[in-house]
């Protein structure tokens, strides 16, 4: 009796691999010039499985017998890296910047889902125009409502009644932000959280019960609010969690008549305090007109075309290129 193992043409071309990609490959096919091969992409990142694909097809092109190669990827569960995005103090644009960085993500090709854990005051269901809708659920799992954007959206507006005071007590709230971050999130690899203001019972559960990847803080330049971005970037980095960047908001205002540009907040704080605290400085967000009114018509502004999208998409490709170097 003879061992064929090593003549079957899908063995020949698992053999053409490097260990630690053929350690992945759970089956291979060789018919009619085209090879198929399935992997268990379980733990890769979007980056990281496009550059393995492009090693497979760059060892196996030319292989006798291969005209063509085809991957597909499995996974037993999809990699979700969560996105705080935080402040010491309510009133600096954060609800805003988070909408429009998951915006921006989402046109950059990325995979993502918004959780409004703002339950007190919460936003986004109006900044992505999604007012109205009812999450319905799924094996006792919320599921996530689609907007216009490309970026499903949970909210406690979107479970409460338009203009409803929440008078809920710690605990209470730290249920809902956790019945939001547990819903069927299935196809998102970036989960962008807008928490509330401060440092309080949700930061504090988001913290110790989902660990997020990474955090942004938002402020404007005045001092006061840099005073407040501080403390919370201190909460995060006492938690574990690395701060990604300092972003500053409502930075500079261009006159729509004479096109004079000016401060009203101050110009550069939030990429001092950045330095001093040891992290980086993702950019500028002008105070313009357009944003607000774009926000308040469920229209983010990062999903158009001019400068102050562009500001978001820098943002955002900043972020994306924190998650694909961690």
């Amino acid at each position: 009796m003879t061992n064929d193992t090593a003549d079957r043409p899908g063995d020949r071309l698992k053999a053409l691999l490097p260990p630690q990609t053929s350690a992945r490959v759970q089956s291979v096919r060789l018919a009619e010039g085209r090879a198929t091969l399935v992997l268990d992409a379980t733990g890769l990142a979007a980056p990281a499985r496009g550059a393995l694909e492009a090693e497979i097809t760059d060892a196996l092109k030319g292989a006798p017998g291969v005209a063509e190669v085809r991957v597909a990827m499995t996974a037993d569960k999809p990699v979700r890296r969560i996105i705080a995005v935080g402040s010491g103090k309510g009133g600096v644009g954060k609800s805003t910047v988070a909408a429009n960085l998951a915006v921006a993500l989402a046109r950059a090709g990325r995979k993502v889902g918004l959780v409004d854990a703002d339950i007190y005051g919460p936003s986004q269901a109006r900044l992505l125009g999604t007012e109205g809708r009812r999450p319905v659920a799924h094996d006792s799992r919320l599921v996530p409502i689609e907007s216009r954007w490309g970026v499903p959206v949970l909210s406690m507006a979107h479970l409460s009644e338009p203009g409803q005071a929440i008078a809920w007590r710690g605990p209470m709230a730290s249920g809902a932000l956790t019945q939001l971050l547990e819903g069927h999130w299935d196809h998102a690899e970036i989960l962008v959280v807008d928490l509330p203001p401060g440092t309080g019972d949700i930061q504090l559960t988001m913290l110790q019960k989902f660990k997020p990847a990474g955090a942004v803080i938002v402020s404007t330049p005045q001092d006061l609010a840099l005073m407040d971005a501080t403390r919370a970037a201190e909460l995060f980095t006492k938690g574990g969690v690395p701060v990604i960047g300092v972003i500053e908001n409502m930075a500079g205002y261009a006159c729509p008549h004479c096109g004079e540009v000016s401060d009203p907040f101050g110009s550069g704080g939030a990429e001092a305090a950045a330095r001093d605290m040891g992290a980086a400085f993702l950019g500028r967000i002008p105070l313009d007109i357009t944003i607000r009114r774009e926000g308040d018509a469920g229209t983010p502004t990062a999903a158009g075309d001019g400068p102050q999208a562009r500001a978001f998409a820098d943002l955002a490709r900043k972020v994306a290129d924190w998650l694909d170097q961690g």
